[in-house]
């Protein structure tokens, strides 16, 4: 080592004079300090700007690729295969069910959690343990999740491998054994669930409030109660799977699939499903109410909510109300990138930045196809509860109030609405699922474009118009935690219903 620096050192001051050498003597050196020390020869290489021999250049990227357009294909069961292409190498597919929690009976009750932790499992054509292997020899990533009114299946891979994705997820929804090993198994991991299920008031409060504010089908507990696990087996799941599990209720999406390809693919696997008469929804009715709550908590976890009526089916109710939610904003009162992380939504600057009480306090929206919750969700400490139940609904009296909101306010909540949509479509597994719901509920999937310009349309009246028209309705309050000082629910109803 020594040796090699002491040649370096003389490498230096034997050719130290030659670094600032002028242009034209560096041409005609023979090759520098590493040519010498290397034994080098010199060589001349072409500038940046020419062309290299033999290699052709291929066109520049256009300015503006047109998105692609979803296509929709309906088999003779109808059944509905839609997807879209996209310059990606990755392709998701999934197979999207109308059949959640809301289509569950008493005697069925759970079911649809227990499907989403049984899915991909052992089949009558793999076991588990072939199936994990198949998922990744190629890199893929499997998931379900079950809502109140869908069951989700996907598969996400590289685009190569898509007729081998489709084969093992339409194999593992339609064919699944339900062994018994593998179904005790998973109810026992339900029951740690839902004992760390205390962990997450916001989730307890959001499932508290579909329990109070309904009667009938959105009443359902999207986890399974305690009871319900004691009953649940394979023959429940499989009776839930022959009933609900028809052809007209699925849809086969796709993200980054040619539409033909796809078709091509899932038709044999798929065309043998019965077809069934489509079933009516189950009915909701929201009647609103009260659930609290007394837990060993330092803290008072309270939630408002009314109903935004019409749900998804009432377009322009559920984009406003998409765009009051981003409007009125909100968050925890300290978090990375700013109070909330929206600076300058109204519960932002009017409650967090002046109530340090209130650890955190966010407007929420939930909406299904006939109905949906708007609300707002806070966590504050108990001898504060009164008062941030008071804050809340001020807020929301408040943005119902035609003059309150500016200009500037919405602008800005448009924009933020239009960038949440815009950055998560660029998701593959969440345009996939996009192209999937909205193919069960529209018959087709709209483009983004519309989404765009009906946001663009919601004026200060729609907003004010449509926050009042949410706030008539009957009250549901929900609150977890330590309760002793949260107010009465007639006395906050008031605050909204005064005769």
């Amino acid at each position: 080592l020594a040796a090699a620096h002491f040649l370096f050192f003389l490498c230096l001051q034997q050719h130290g004079s030659s670094r600032f050498a002028s242009t034209s003597v560096v041409k005609q050196s023979s090759g520098g300090l590493f040519g010498w020390l290397l034994g080098g020869k010199p060589t001349q290489f072409p500038t940046l700007d020419v062309p290299l021999p033999g290699i052709t250049i291929p066109p520049p990227l256009p300015d503006f690729v047109e998105p692609a357009k979803a296509k929709v294909t309906s088999l003779p069961n109808g059944l509905k295969i839609a997807s879209e292409t996209s310059t990606s190498p990755a392709a998701t597919v999934g197979l999207y069910i109308d059949c959640g929690s809301m289509y569950e009976t008493p005697g069925s009750s759970g079911a649809s959690h227990l499907l989403e932790r049984m899915s991909f499992k052992s089949t009558t054509n793999r076991s588990h343990l072939r199936l994990v292997r198949e998922v990744e020899s190629i890199g893929g990533n499997v998931s379900a999740i079950a809502t109140r009114e869908q069951m989700c299946y996907t598969y996400d891979a590289f685009r190569a491998y898509v007729p081998d994705m489709v084969e093992v997820l339409i194999d593992s929804v339609r064919n699944p054994t339900f062994l018994d090993w593998e179904v005790k198994e998973q109810l026992e991991e339900i029951k740690a669930e839902i004992a760390e299920f205390s962990a997450n008031p916001q989730g307890l409060l959001l499932e508290a409030l579909h329990s109070a504010g309904y009667t009938g089908a959105l009443a359902n507990p999207l986890i399974a109660p305690e009871p319900a696990i004691h009953k649940l087996d394979s023959s429940i799941l499989k009776e839930f799977i022959a009933e609900n599990y028809t052809a007209p209720r699925m849809v086969l999406a796709a993200s980054g699939v040619e539409h033909d390809v796809l078709v091509s693919i899932a038709e044999p696997l798929l065309s043998d499903l019965p077809a069934v008469k489509r079933p009516e929804e189950p009915k909701s009715v929201y009647v609103g109410g009260d659930y609290r709550c007394q837990a060993d908590c330092q803290n008072t976890h309270v939630a408002l909510a009314f109903e935004v009526p019409g749900g998804w089916y009432e377009e322009k109710t559920a984009i406003t109300v998409t765009v009051l939610q981003k409007l009125m904003g909100g968050g925890d009162w300290f978090c990375t990138g700013g109070v909330g992380k929206g600076l300058y939504s109204r519960l932002s600057l009017r409650i967090l930045s002046h109530y340090h009480q209130i650890e955190s306090f966010s407007a929420f929206n939930h909406i299904y196809n006939y109905s949906g919750l708007f609300g707002i969700l806070a966590t504050t400490s108990p001898d504060f509860a009164s008062k941030a139940v008071d804050l809340a609904a001020g807020e929301l009296l408040e943005v119902a109030t035609p003059g309150n909101v500016t200009q500037g306010q919405l602008d800005r909540a448009k924009q933020a609405a239009k960038c949440k949509v815009l950055m998560d479509l660029e998701s593959r597994a969440v345009a996939c699922e996009d192209i999937g719901r909205q193919v069960m509920t529209y018959g087709e999937r709209k483009p983004i474009e519309k989404f765009l310009n009906d946001v663009e349309a919601i004026t200060l009246n729609d907003i004010s118009s449509t926050a009042k028209n949410i706030i008539s309705t009957p009250l549901t309050m929900a609150s977890w935690g330590d309760v002793t000082n949260v107010p009465t629910y007639e006395s906050v109803s008031r605050k909204f219903h005064s005769k």
